[in-house]
């Protein structure tokens, strides 16, 4: 077990989103699955048997879904921020996670299905941002500011001036 692990808490549909989160990223997998017994369930509006916790990977990293009940909801406080080699592999995530009800939101974020926040970084957009040259950094900033999914293109654009 790794030191930090994530975890997810889940109304109901841990092992759902697990699945589909390790079908999105490359490199995932789905772990153990524990299952509730007549304790500890109270609340949660499961039976016995029912799933509780489910673990897997998402390129390595561990994280864990929990079928906890109505009591805790996801918002923008907790993001996954994923690092993207190039634009299209921001905009293949960003299809896959916004698909089916998923949202939009400002500056690279987005909620899926499940209401979970992440946000689809290119890589680009960390170097133009960090330039030595701020005027530079500044007109990508400015360039970024309105942008839903991120546009390297067009944040070229704007370093060039």
């Amino acid at each position: 077990m790794h030191k930090i692990t994530p975890h997810l808490w889940f109304e109901a549909g841990a092992e759902e989103a697990a699945r589909f989160y390790v079908s999105v990223f490359k490199n995932s997998k789905l772990g153990a699955i524990s299952r509730f017994g007549d304790a500890g369930r109270d609340g949660t509006g499961v039976g016995a048997g029912d799933v509780m916790t489910v673990e897997f990977e998402l390129d390595g990293q561990p994280v864990i879904a929990l079928n906890g009940g109505p009591y805790f909801k996801f918002n923008e406080s907790f993001s996954f921020v994923v690092d993207c080699e190039t634009q299209a592999e921001a905009d293949e995530l960003w299809d896959k996670l916004t698909a089916d009800g998923g949202e939009e939101s400002s500056c690279g974020w987005l909620k899926d299905k499940y209401g979970l926040s992440w946000q689809i970084i290119p890589r680009r957009l960390m170097e133009l941002l960090n330039d030595p040259d701020r005027a530079k950094a500044k007109r990508v900033t400015e360039a970024m500011l309105p942008m839903q999914r991120i546009d390297v293109a067009a944040l070229e654009r704007a370093a060039a001036g």
